[in-house]
């Protein structure tokens, strides 16, 4: 996607091989800064502290994370405490395990001197190929857009929730990838952005996206959701995830099963934008099974935005020793979903659809 015009991806390999830049979210949107990654332990933190952040990006950071220690030690002993440190960064996102645990099988195959090239390029490969999975999301999303359109005159308004877009991921986004199609298609398109918080993902990112690629979107509270649902302002909803169980149920950043819920009330189609790689077949149960991440409790008593002088700064929200608690994920049950848009097509949230989509991959 383009910043200012300009084409701009938040992960790229450094030429010589050593390191990794990204976009550091933090300062987003009020500064644009790039961060070096240059160790494993540069990756861990980055993804453990959200310089990066979306479950594709993470696998694919932390996939160049596992070829840094390849190029420094790429005996068996050290590739799996490297894998083990990475995956406990963060543990909600299944795109972390998936990509480590590829490019490790990937690895353990080859004699060691040879381990160090092949997992940059494995980790080059990952990267490229989240960018074609998600503009196949956006191909596969945008005739949802497009019935809508064609029953009745007028903008498709959408909501989404958190940031599922090309900042998320390597390109393109997976909840955004459909918007930034219908976009370039000249399909009018209006987006209502969910603030997100506590981490403010939808205000700070999603929107600081859609207006550098010009598409007409307004930042709401999260709380107002149901209010436009019910108003009939809201056409359809699509968002991303983190992981996907067996029977379909979705776990997103906290506060989408509220908008699940609200979407059935009023008859408002509830999609998620799911890449293959986020499906976790080993778990059934999302509400009982998925780990949960719970994240400081600072992000929800303190708050960062620019000051009048333009300087960015933190401030306390609460009174001061005010307990808080900061679950960053929820679980939408799969009968709320509408249906999951995948690389290979729109797929029902139910387990044999899932299983049968797999098998057929294979």
């Amino acid at each position: 996607m383009n910043v200012g015009g300009v084409p701009l991806r938040p992960l790229a390999a450094a030429p010589g091989g050593d390191a990794v830049v990204v976009i550091d979210q933090r300062a987003l949107p009020h500064r644009l800064q790039f961060a070096t990654l240059a160790s494993p332990q540069d990756v861990y933190t980055a993804i453990r502290d959200m310089w990066v952040r979306g479950a594709p990006l993470i696998g694919a950071v932390a996939a160049y994370g596992l070829a840094l220690q390849a190029r420094a030690d790429a005996g068996d002993a050290a590739l799996a405490a490297a894998v083990a440190h990475l995956q406990s960064a963060r543990p909600t996102a299944v795109n972390l395990a998936w990509a480590l645990q590829r490019l490790l099988r990937h690895l353990l195959a080859l004699p060691a001197s040879q381990r160090g090239d092949a997992a940059w390029q494995e980790a080059g490969a990952i990267a490229e190929e989240d960018v074609q999975v998600n503009a196949a999301i956006g191909r596969h999303g945008l005739p949802l857009l497009q019935a809508v359109a064609a029953r009745r005159p007028g903008p498709v308004n959408v909501l989404t929730h958190c940031n599922a877009g090309w900042l998320a991921t390597v390109d393109w986004g997976t909840a955004t990838s459909p918007l930034y199609q219908a976009h370039a298609a000249g399909l009018p398109l209006h987006v209502w952005v969910d603030e997100t918080r506590p981490r403010n993902q939808g205000a700070s990112l999603t929107a600081w996206e859609l207006a550098q690629a010009g598409v007409p979107h307004t930042l709401v509270a999260d709380n107002a959701g149901g209010h436009l649902m019910q108003r009939g302002q809201v056409d359809i909803v699509i968002v991303g995830c983190d992981r996907v169980t067996a029977r379909g149920d979705v776990c997103n950043k906290i506060g989408t099963y509220l908008k699940a819920l609200a979407a059935q009330d009023n008859g408002v189609p509830f999609y998620v934008a799911m890449p293959t790689s986020t499906l976790d077949l080993a778990l059934a149960d999302g509400l009982r099974q998925i780990p949960i991440e719970e994240r400081p409790a600072r992000e929800v008593t303190h708050i960062s935005g620019r000051d009048a002088a333009g300087t960015v700064v933190e401030v306390q929200l609460t009174a001061a020793g005010t307990p808080a608690a900061n679950p960053a994920f929820d679980v939408t049950p799969a009968r709320l979903v509408s249906g999951l848009i995948t690389e290979h097509g729109v797929v029902a949230a139910e387990e044999g659809a899932l299983r049968r989509l797999m098998e057929g991959q294979r």
